[in-house]
C-alpha cells in the first residue's frame, strides 16, 4: 500500500493549478518539467499562455545560431501543443524570418487566440500577415515595427479591448478604419508615427497614448475616456500645417471627454491645443479630472497660457497640478499683467487643488503672476514646489522673495523652493 510519502502530491494537482504554477516560470522551464516523469512529459503543452523572450535564448556568440535555435524551440513547442492558445507573446531581440513568424501567426489563428504581443529586434521590422486580422477572439493586440495592411474583407475586431501600435506603418485611412472596428476598444496607444492626421471614434474607449508627429487629432464619439497622454514632436512640416490649421483645436481634442480623471500634455501638446483658442466661455467642465501634467509651456506665449487657464478653471474638482516651463522664446508678445486682474474675476476659486509643482521656471513675469494667482485662489493648497531652471542664477533670489511674500488663501500651504545644482 502507498504512504503519503510514496504519493506523487504535485502530479495529482488539477491540470487547472498545474497551467497556474507553469505560467509563472519561464516557458523554457516549463518545458524542461517533462524530465520530472511520465506524467509530467505533456503537462506543459496544455498551458494556454506562452510567452518568448531572452531567457529561451540559448548560449553562444554566433547570432545566427542563436536565431535558429530560438525559432526552432517556438515551432516545437507550437506544434507540441495541445489545446487552445488563450496568450502568445514573442519579445526578443532576435528576429525570425518572415515565413517562420508567418507560419506561427497562421498557426495562432486557429487556437483561439485572445492576446497577441509581437516585439522583436530593435532595428527589424516584419509585415503582419493578413490572418492577423481574422482572430476573432482577439482581445489584447501590442505590435511593434512592423508593416499592417487590412485585407478588404476585415470586418473588425469585435472583442477588441487593448490596441498598441508603436512604430507601424499603415495607410492613414486604415488606421482611422481599424479603430473604428473595435466597438469594445478601452486602451489604445499610437506611438512613432509620423505627419498623421487622427480622427479617433471609439465609443468605449477609456485610455489613449498618443507619441509622434501628429498634424491634428480629432477625437470624435470618445465619451468615456478618463486617461489621456500626448507628446507631439515638432517638424518645419508640422509648424507650417499648425499655423494654416482652422478651428479650435482644444475644442477638437478635448470638447468630447467630459468624463477625462487624468491629462498629460507632453512637448508641444499646449501649442497644439493652443491654435484656434480664444478667451471666453468654456463649453465643457471636466469635473473628474483631478491630475494635470504639461511639459514645456511657453509662459511667453498668451496663447499657450490661455490653455492652462482654460483647463484649470474648467476643472473644479483638480487636485494635483505639475507644470514644466519652457525657456525657448516662441513670441515677442508684450507683458499684460493687467491681464489677471481684468479678465479673471476675484471669485475664481480652485477649491479641490492641493498640489502645485512648477519646474524648469525662469521667473519670466506671467509665470510669477500665474503662481501668485494660483496661491491666491486655492483655499486648500497643501504644498507648492518651485523648481528653477538651471540657467538662471541671478534672479534666484528675486523670485524666492516674491514667491514668499504672496499672499496664500490656504492657511497650510507651503511653498518650497527647490534649485538644482549645476
Amino acid at each position: 500500500m502507498d504512504t503519503d510519502l510514496d504519493r506523487d502530491l504535485l502530479s495529482d494537482l488539477p491540470q487547472s493549478i498545474i497551467e497556474s504554477i507553469l505560467v509563472k516560470v519561464p516557458l523554457v522551464d516549463a518545458v524542461r518539467t517533462s524530465i520530472l516523469s511520465r506524467k509530467w512529459r505533456y503537462k506543459w503543452a496544455a498551458i494556454t499562455e506562452l510567452v518568448f523572450n531572452d531567457t529561451c535564448l540559448t548560449s553562444g556568440h554566433d547570432k545566427s545560431i542563436i536565431s535558429c535555435n530560438l525559432v526552432n524551440f517556438i515551432t516545437r513547442c507550437l506544434f507540441l501543443h495541445d489545446g487552445p492558445i488563450h496568450k502568445f507573446e514573442l519579445n526578443t531581440s532576435y528576429s525570425p524570418a518572415s515565413p517562420d513568424l508567418d507560419q506561427w501567426l497562421l498557426f495562432l489563428s486557429r487556437k483561439d487566440i485572445k492576446e497577441l504581443i509581437i516585439d522583436i529586434g530593435e532595428d527589424d521590422w516584419f509585415r503582419a500577415p493578413s490572418c492577423v486580422f481574422f482572430c476573432p477572439k482577439l482581445t489584447h493586440l501590442v505590435l511593434v515595427r512592423c508593416e499592417l495592411n487590412p485585407p478588404p474583407n476585415f470586418k473588425g475586431f469585435l472583442c477588441l479591448k487593448h490596441l498598441s501600435l508603436q512604430q507601424v506603418i499603415i495607410p492613414p485611412h486604415d488606421i482611422e478604419v481599424l479603430i473604428s472596428s473595435c466597438p469594445l476598444l478601452e486602451s489604445l496607444t499610437l506611438s512613432y508615427f509620423d505627419s498623421l492626421e487622427l480622427t479617433i471614434r471609439a465609443p468605449n474607449l477609456k485610455y489613449l497614448n498618443l507619441e509622434g508627429e501628429f498634424k491634428d487629432i480629432r477625437l470624435e464619439n470618445t465619451p468615456h475616456l478618463i486617461g489621456i497622454s500626448v507628446a507631439m514632436y515638432m517638424t518645419d512640416d508640422i509648424a507650417e500645417h499648425f499655423e494654416q490649421c482652422s478651428g479650435c483645436n482644444f475644442d477638437k481634442f478635448l470638447g468630447g471627454v467630459p468624463c477625462l480623471e487624468r491629462l498629460i500634455g507632453h512637448i508641444y501638446f499646449t501649442k497644439y491645443l493652443s491654435i484656434g483658442n480664444e478667451q471666453g466661455n468654456f463649453p465643457v467642465t471636466y469635473q473628474n479630472l483631478k491630475f494635470i501634467e504639461l511639459y514645456q509651456v511657453s509662459f511667453e506665449d498668451m496663447k499657450e497660457l490661455l490653455v492652462v487657464l482654460r483647463l484649470i478653471v474648467s476643472s473644479p474638482n483638480l487636485e494635483e497640478l505639475q507644470i514644466s516651463s519652457s525657456s525657448i522664446t516662441t513670441t515677442t508678445d508684450i507683458y499684460d499683467l493687467e491681464f489677471w486682474e481684468r479678465d479673471w474675476p476675484a471669485d475664481c476659486t480652485f477649491g479641490k487643488l492641493k498640489i502645485v509643482h512648477m519646474t524648469d521656471f525662469s521667473g519670466l513675469p506671467h509665470e510669477i503672476a500665474f503662481i501668485k494667482f494660483l496661491l491666491g485662489h486655492s483655499p486648500v493648497l497643501e504644498q507648492m514646489i518651485v523648481a528653477p531652471t538651471i540657467y538662471v542664477t541671478d534672479k534666484v533670489v528675486k523670485m524666492l522673495i516674491d514667491l514668499l511674500t504672496f499672499r496664500r488663501a490656504s492657511p497650510q500651504a507651503t511653498v518650497k523652493f527647490i534649485q538644482e545644482p549645476l
